[in-house]
């Protein structure tokens, strides 16, 4: 059975990082390799598929990992990212610094991709864990929940997108029903989860290399509009073409521009651009100290990207491995409520693949033909799927990974920690679609 297969797989996996310490690149290898013969992949296309999963993962991270890590780099070896750190502080104060993340990853991450978000908060995360003395997961748990579900509710994010293409549903009510389950689910979750014992008992290091341990005088540090502008710079250019996107589908050179600009690559690449000047040679600093922090952040994140690439490679193995269609074929017999069973096919396909965005298109092809008959809004099925891919993740999925390394956890702990909140997040967004659903109908709608 091929859930059999995904479920030892990812026991082997956890035996060989957690008993036999292996590499979390290697062990990620040879358990894919390990799944792609029992599946019955031949040998001989194993390194292609390998080489599929690997490379379609990195294409889409490397760049805006790598270029988000130097921006984050540059902005705290020349204390930018410390100025942005007071100015929170200042404005909520040490007590509420989580209330302080929560808003500023749900105000970035609501049309901003998780990983491009993730690596321009996190060095302001780290720098406010060493100038309050908090430990890391108080502080940057609540900006990875926030992310997290912004990402995998609402579109313009690439799975919600996908799904209402599929469901003919509108993206602007999507986004706007969606707005009301994920922001307070989010929230919710963001504030309770560091406050539990398992997690209050972790304390993980900020890893070494991503972020300037100096503490920065007054004097010595950016202004704090130069700082925010820099930091806001490619949430401008990415929102703004998310937007403009939403509103006119006009195919003209101006269109093709802001797209352009608007790429996650390209936005990053040009806000490094503007670090390297604004907080290099515009203060006194010379280039060769710019330089210098971009390979650090280069050399920081280079383990990081090998284990991403690797989870990219276990998840193509179980794509090939025939194991998404396995799980439509079973499911599509189900005579259940379409909204609950859109939302367990997600599930069940995120546990199994790991990738959230193959999880929502495979379980929107299996929905399709329940929302036609069915008089439910098309735009909740989308949030129903939607809040399904969130659940679960786990050693199969590259964010997993990426949340591991940069709280620098065992991999026993990011279970405890995300695989947990991934799933609660999962199940309260179902209660809020069934609430929506019942709402529009009251209403009318």
């Amino acid at each position: 059975m091929p859930l059999v297969v995904v479920g030892i797989s990812v026991l082997v996996l956890l035996f060989l990082m957690t008993k036999l310490r292996l590499n979390g690149f290697a062990s990620l290898l040879l358990v894919a390799v390990g799944v792609a013969l029992v599946r019955g992949i031949p040998v001989a296309d194993i390194p292609d598929v390998l080489s599929k999963g690997i490379g379609g993962q990195i294409g889409d991270t490397m760049l805006t990992i790598g270029l988000g890590a130097m921006v984050g780099r540059v902005m705290g070896d020349s204390g930018a990212a410390q100025r942005i750190a007071a100015k929170l502080l200042a404005v909520c104060g040490p007590r509420w610094v989580q209330v302080a993340m929560v808003l500023t990853a749900t105000l970035i991450g609501v049309t901003m991709f998780y990983e491009v978000a993730f690596v321009i908060i996190v060095p302001i995360a780290f720098t406010l864990v060493r100038v309050t003395r908090s430990k890391l997961l108080w502080v940057g748990l609540p900006m990875s929940i926030a992310l997290s579900t912004m990402h995998s509710f609402l579109p313009p994010h690439p799975g919600p997108t996908a799904v209402a293409a599929t469901f003919h549903a509108s993206v602007g009510l999507t986004l706007f029903y969606g707005l009301f389950i994920a922001v307070p689910a989010g929230a919710f979750i963001a504030l309770v989860w560091p406050r539990l014992p398992f997690v209050r008992a972790m304390n993980p290091s900020v890893p070494t290399g991503l972020v300037s341990d100096r503490t920065f005088e007054e004097e010595e540090m950016p202004s704090a509009a130069w700082s925010l502008s820099v930091a806001l710079l490619p949430v401008v250019l990415i929102a703004g073409a998310a937007v403009t996107d939403m509103v006119t589908s006009a195919d003209t050179p101006v269109m093709h521009f802001i797209n352009f600009v608007g790429s996650a690559p390209i936005a990053l690449l040009l806000t490094l651009l503007v670090a390297i000047w604004a907080f290099g040679p515009r203060i006194g600093r010379s280039l060769e100290e710019v330089s210098a922090s971009c390979r650090g952040a280069a050399q920081a994140m280079a383990m990081i990207l090998l284990v991403i690439g690797a989870g990219g490679a276990f998840k193509q193995v179980l794509v090939n491995g025939g194991i998404s269609d396995y799980i439509k074929q079973a499911t599509s017999g189900w005579s259940v409520s379409p909204i609950i069973l859109a939302w367990l096919i997600a599930v069940i396909l995120r546990v199994a693949l790991g990738s959230a965005t193959v999880a929502v298109v495979t379980a929107s092809g299996v929905a399709l033909p329940l929302v036609a008959g069915s008089g439910i809004h098309a735009e909740v099925m989308v949030l129903a799927v939607s809040c399904g891919s969130i659940a679960f993740s786990h050693v199969n999925d590259p964010g997993f990974w990426m949340f591991k390394e940069y709280f620098n956890l065992s991999v026993i702990d990011a279970i405890k920690v995300r695989t947990t909140y991934t799933t609660v997040l999962a199940i309260l967004g179902l209660g809020g679609v069934l609430a929506m659903e019942r709402v529009l109908d009251v209403l009318n709608l």
